[in-house]
């Protein structure tokens, strides 16, 4: 775990982690996997500077009826659902409430990945060094509910890379996966975007054009003659 600290913005951020990734540089077998929408810039970062492939795994948050701030669990594609201790029950939720907050949460995950992944094929970890990315983690719902789908799919080794988080989710986290790599773990936590300089909102539009840029390299890496081939990333790309 690293010094408590600040980023510049979400691109920063996924350069320090790329840092502490150098291990993956031109891994053939390693590809990070980003969970929209913050996630994704800070994923775009890593992939661009380790020469890796990107993708996204898709979750999301389960929040509290009336309190959607607070997070009741999480779900992801496949059918996942993960909730927290308590649930339901916890501050009056019911098993109704729960199931209606699913299957509006499915509904728009659903409509995510045909948004960001549209036609391509799904995702198949087999044998290969999954990374899991986000922007940082609060109560770490979210975040759990992405360890399980990615399990499920069956990687050689899940490594989680995360700006920030507290302390005690850290540790909870780190249990999960192969290794954990969070370049700041502040005690007083509140919120991801305090962490932050610039904290904007994530669009649809910013994330598939990230995306995009990725999968038109990937293709173009594939696309080399293999003998001499040049791993150089071209000066296009905003990074």
């Amino acid at each position: 775990m690293a010094d408590i600290r600040h980023f510049k913005n979400r691109t920063e951020a996924g350069r320090l982690l790329a840092q502490r990734l150098a291990a993956y540089t031109r891994h053939p077998d390693a590809i990070v996997l980003a969970l929209p929408r913050g996630g994704v810039p800070v994923g775009f970062a890593v992939a661009q500077r380790l020469g890796i492939a990107l993708d996204v795994l898709l979750v999301r948050k389960l929040g509290m009826p009336r309190h959607e701030e607070f997070a009741m669990g999480a779900v992801g594609s496949g059918g996942v659902r993960v909730l927290q201790p308590g649930v339901p029950g916890l501050m009056g939720v019911s098993a109704q409430d729960v199931e209606a907050v699913t299957a509006r949460e499915l509904a728009e995950l659903q409509r995510r990945e045909r948004a960001y992944r549209g036609g391509r094929p799904p995702l198949d970890l087999a044998g290969r060094s999954a990374i899991l990315v986000d922007d940082g983690v609060a109560t770490g719902s979210t975040m759990l509910a992405a360890i399980e789908v990615a399990r499920r799919l069956g990687p050689r080794e899940l490594v989680l890379a995360i700006p920030v988080a507290p302390p005690d989710t850290a540790a909870a986290l780190e249990a999960r996966v192969d290794e954990l790599v969070c370049l700041s773990t502040p005690p007083h936590f509140r919120a991801v975007g305090q962490w932050y300089d610039a904290f904007e909102q994530t669009s649809d539009e910013e994330v598939q054009d990230l995306l995009a840029t990725a999968w038109h390299d990937e293709a173009a890496a594939r696309a080399r003659p293999t003998g001499g081939a040049n791993h150089e990333k071209h000066d296009g790309h905003r990074l």
